[in-house]
């Protein structure tokens, strides 16, 4: 019961503040940024050298990813390692901006899909404050964001899961209004 009052006093409480929401602005329609994805692809020494710099970019141990099928053409085969990922959820916001001075602040609209939208890093070192590493070298790596309005969860929880109707998905145009507003962000 406690614990209800205080859950209720901080969304009266964030209603009342005027910097935070609009007058008669519902709050389960804010956008927030879920998750920044770094991702790098390759097989063998250029796999390490990618999964090193993602280390190096953010601090924590990627999550290599594996094949499932065979592609002959390519030289892959089942279970061999092809990728690497590393997730950043708390400090998403300082990440983006970071990533987003690498491409100069300019995306392309073609970029964005349903709740999310993706670029590619073509050298680390355009990313400020990053030095080049004699070891990894030269490579680049993509990076996604993902957004959410409050209530996912209950479309991806196991136990009494939901439906969330389309509404609350966000859309092209609304990603680049929050792009726009919050980081300055063109598209081309």
């Amino acid at each position: 019961m406690m614990e209800d009052k205080q859950h209720r006093s901080v969304y009266t409480q964030r209603a009342q503040d005027p910097k935070t929401l609009n007058e008669g602005e519902n709050i389960m329609r804010e956008i927030k940024i879920e998750k920044v994805v770094l991702s790098v692809g390759g097989i063998g020494e250029p796999l390490e050298k990618g999964v090193k710099l993602l280390k190096l970019l953010t601090g924590k141990k990627p999550a290599r990813t594996s094949s499932k099928k065979r592609i002959p053409s390519l030289g892959v085969r089942p279970k061999l390692e092809i990728g690497a990922v590393v997730t950043v959820r708390k400090e998403a916001e300082e990440t983006l901006k970071k990533m987003l001075a690498a491409v100069d602040n300019q995306l392309k609209k073609k970029q964005i899909s349903e709740n999310n939208f993706s670029f590619g890093v073509k050298e680390y070192l355009e990313i400020p404050g990053i030095e080049y590493q004699r070891d990894i070298g030269i490579i680049g790596f993509d990076v996604t964001i993902v957004f959410k309005r409050t209530g996912r969860r209950v479309k991806l929880k196991k136990i009494k899961r939901g439906k969330v109707p389309k509404r609350q998905m966000i859309s092209k145009e609304e990603i680049i209004k929050f792009m726009e507003d919050k980081f300055n962000t063109r598209f081309v």
